[in-house]
């Protein structure tokens, strides 16, 4: 956790430095990327349909999907839909602009698959510490970004205000490392949850990334809970 004016460390715990797999939580960078592009509307528009042959394992994945149930859901398909508008050339410079992670959108090795899969246990990583320099730039508004591409992001990450005030904005994110032998580790999971809390003028960020035993539930969900159950005694704290 960071203060977000000063850059002061607020809690550190563990390997903060490792690059792993954004997954879901880039979904903060392609909804910045989206709406700065006009690719994305407001909170509501565009509403994709669902297609056959889209990413689907996820139920809620389904189903016509808008900026907002895309970030509750996850939808992976629906990010690459966005990712796909920009092209190439345009999404890497985005990734160069954010300073986001290794900045590698190659995707996986032969396959060509970088615009669409490099958030998704491929060859995109970034670390907790980097997460949250990344949420420093954009609560500062430090990106060659639209105010309207800032001001909608914030929109579709809000989560509501803690019991002592602090208003969290946040995206959870969940994926398998990947496995010497190129395959999934079918045993752990990572479990991300980056994002900021602001109260009176203070805007803190966090980020907090967790590798567990896989469980019946999403390992992203699942720290998110854990993190927001510890957070308002932490903010009061501070």
């Amino acid at each position: 956790m960071v203060d977000a004016a000063s850059g002061a460390r607020l809690v550190h715990d563990g390997h903060c430095d490792e690059r792993v797999t954004p997954a879901s939580t880039f979904n903060i960078a392609v909804s910045l990327m989206g709406y700065d592009s006009g690719i994305l509307h407001d909170a509501h528009s565009p509403s994709l349909p669902f297609k056959p042959g889209y990413i689907d394992w996820n139920p809620d994945w389904r189903e016509t999907t808008d900026p907002t149930s895309w970030i509750r859901n996850s939808t992976v398909w629906y990010a690459q839909q966005v990712t796909a508008n920009l092209g190439a050339r345009r999404f890497q410079q985005y990734l160069n602009s954010f300073g986001y992670g290794n900045l590698d959108a190659t995707g996986d090795p032969g396959k060509d698959n970088g615009l669409t899969m490099s958030w998704i246990e491929s060859s995109l990583k970034i670390s907790p510490a980097e997460q949250t320099a990344f949420l420093r730039k954009i609560v500062n508004r430090q990106l060659p970004l639209s105010a309207h591409a800032y001001d909608m992001t914030a929109r579709i990450t809000a989560l509501g205000t803690l019991p002592n005030g602090w208003k969290i904005h946040g995206k959870t994110g969940t994926a398998s490392p990947v496995l010497a032998n190129g395959r999934d580790d079918e045993r752990r999971s990572y479990g991300w949850f980056v994002g900021w809390a602001t109260k009176d003028g203070r805007t803190v960020v966090f980020s907090r990334l967790v590798l567990q035993d896989k469980q019946d539930r999403a390992a992203g969900p699942a720290t998110k809970d854990a993190f927001l159950r510890d957070l308002p005694a932490q903010l009061d704290a501070l």
